[in-house]
């Protein structure tokens, strides 16, 4: 049968292009045909994604997210860029601390954003998703021109630290190539900026933070979204419902940023990116689906990337088998779901194995799963 591969990222080991190639062959070698499209969610693994589908490659070096430079890569094809705020201000650049909570910002995602208006891109497709910071993404605003300033005029420290000193804020100078811009915020959560399920509450203890800090971390997010309501010609109303909208929590309050900032456009990580890799193409002409990533378990069903695939072919009416490192769903939580069967990659070796020789545990895993096709 024709078998469409459609995996994620199976994260910290191979990219979403690598598990198809490793899936492909022993299926291949049992009689079927392959096709592959590559899966993400507008988190880490974005960019591989768009660079599996054809979009080339371009680097830049910016601001990291504890000041020092780093080399982050991004995709471009004719005016689209698509930019993942983990490439410059993830959290895998540094070493999580309470420090860390406080001090990192999103200066170089802006950089990467203004990176992509030079290249001439109209369309920019900001994935964000791993983020090291809770900044509400005022880094990311300065770099592009936001003035974020002190009682004394001066600018505020980067990260969450500088919001507390936050006096005054003018969004006149962020660059003009925005108003032609169409900016679209690819986001997987639905948290909003502050409270219980903030950006604060939620993610904040990922970062470094202890207790006492979310409350603080908190408390200087809703100082960001005070002052960037009083800034000289604000829409106060409008900022305020972009703090309030689904996703304005995601990456440390950096999609907050981005919708009262930049005037970007929320659109669900998976669905977006699979739209642009051309998944529903590739999906007709499937007789079976193959999806994955290395954990399994109620958040994949809910929004990621593989979650979509297992919506989009029980829609079609089509088989579709999940392949990952682990799994933590029972046969019972995957009922009405339209999952013929998972395939773990523990069952062919141990934890340490498969992180170390992915693509050969992978191989087995699929030449099982041939075998249950048979």
């Amino acid at each position: 049968m024709r078998i469409l591969l459609a995996c994620d990222k199976f994260k910290g080991t191979l990219t979403s292009a690598q598990v198809a190639e490793a899936l492909a062959a022993p299926l291949e070698a049992a009689g079927h045909t392959t096709a592959s499209v590559p899966v993400a969610d507008g988190g880490d693994g974005t960019v591989a994604a768009a660079l599996a589908a054809g979009f080339s490659p371009r680097t830049s070096t910016v601001t990291g997210p504890l000041g020092d430079p780093v080399r982050a890569q991004w995709a471009v094809q004719g005016e689209t860029a698509i930019i993942e705020l983990a490439e410059a201000s993830g959290i895998a650049l540094l070493s999580p601390t309470r420090s860390t909570a406080f001090a990192a910002d999103t200066r170089g995602t802006g950089e990467l954003v203004s990176a992509a208006l030079d290249a001439g891109c109209t369309r920019i497709v900001l994935g964000v998703g791993g983020s090291s910071s809770t900044d509400g993404g005022a880094g990311m605003l300065t770099a592009l021109g936001a003035r974020l300033l002190d009682s004394a005029g001066d600018p505020v420290a980067p990260g969450a630290a500088g919001l507390a000193a936050l006096a005054s804020a003018d969004l006149s100078g962020l660059d003009a190539r925005l108003d032609a811009a169409e900016v679209v915020l690819a986001s997987d959560v639905d948290n909003p900026l502050l409270g219980p399920r903030g950006a604060a509450a939620v993610y904040g203890p990922q970062k470094g933070a202890e207790p006492e800090d979310v409350t603080r971390l908190d408390a200087a997010l809703a100082h960001l979204l005070s002052v960037l309501g009083q800034a000289p010609g604000a829409d106060a109303r409008a900022i305020a419902e972009a703090a309030e909208t689904p996703g304005a929590g995601a990456a440390g309050g950096t999609g907050f940023g981005a919708l009262a900032g930049l005037g970007a456009r929320l659109r669900p990580g998976a669905e977006y990116i699979m739209e642009l890799v051309g998944f529903d193409a590739e999906l007709v002409r499937a007789a079976a689906v193959v999806t994955g990533e290395g954990r399994f378990d109620r958040q994949t069903l809910s929004g990621k990337g593989p979650g979509e695939v297992i919506a989009r072919a029980q829609e079609r009416g089509l088989p579709v088998w999940v392949v990952c490192g682990a799994s933590e769903l029972e046969a019972a939580d995957l009922r009405g779901t339209g999952v013929s069967g998972v395939v773990e990659m523990r069952e062919f070796a141990p934890v340490e194995t498969c992180l170390a020789e992915p693509e050969r545990v992978l191989a087995e895993a699929a030449s099982a799963l041939a075998a249950r096709l048979a």
